[in-house]
């Protein structure tokens, strides 16, 4: 019989094997995208749509992350880079050159690897980044309905 003091949850130092070949593909996704600075190219040649095609391919991370048992916190970040990502890819001209700084799918995959290295666990800046992401789009959305308010006020 275990003591008390054991833990029945066995804790992972490494993905699992079968994850291993998903990892791999990963760092190809990011090797293309964000290393041959793919996802700033396309965004250039095909406005709004190129960001979405780059996006969709980047999700790949993403679903490697939630196969290989990423707690959803850590899932929430990486979707919430890919959201910035194609937020600053939007807008025209300057959005292409915030493509080359801002490289999601990079930060993704530090993600996944950092965390399978931890054991699969989130941290607190999991945590810090997808709360300050939420108060941002509070904000946001408020700012958004107070201008609506006060135009609405100014017309009529």
């Amino acid at each position: 019989m275990a003591s008390s003091t054991e833990s029945s949850v066995p804790v992972r130092t490494a993905p699992p094997p079968a994850a291993r070949g998903d990892i791999a593909a990963a760092r190809a996704v990011v090797k293309a995208l964000d290393t041959w600075q793919l996802d700033p190219i396309i965004g250039f040649v095909v406005p709004w749509l190129g960001d979405l095609v780059t996006a969709a391919v980047g999700t790949f991370i993403v679903v490697t992350a939630a196969r290989t048992g990423m707690p959803p916190i850590v899932i929430a970040r990486m979707l919430m880079n890919l959201g910035i990502d194609v937020g600053i890819g939007a807008i025209p001209l300057v959005g292409d050159l915030g493509d080359f700084a801002f490289r999601a799918n990079k930060k993704n995959l530090e993600l996944l690897e950092d965390r399978h290295a931890r054991g699969a666990k989130a941290t607190w800046k999991d945590w810090a980044a997808v709360a300050g992401a939420g108060v941002f789009c509070l904000a946001l959305i408020a700012a958004v309905i107070w201008l609506f308010v006060a135009a609405f006020r100014a017309v009529f």
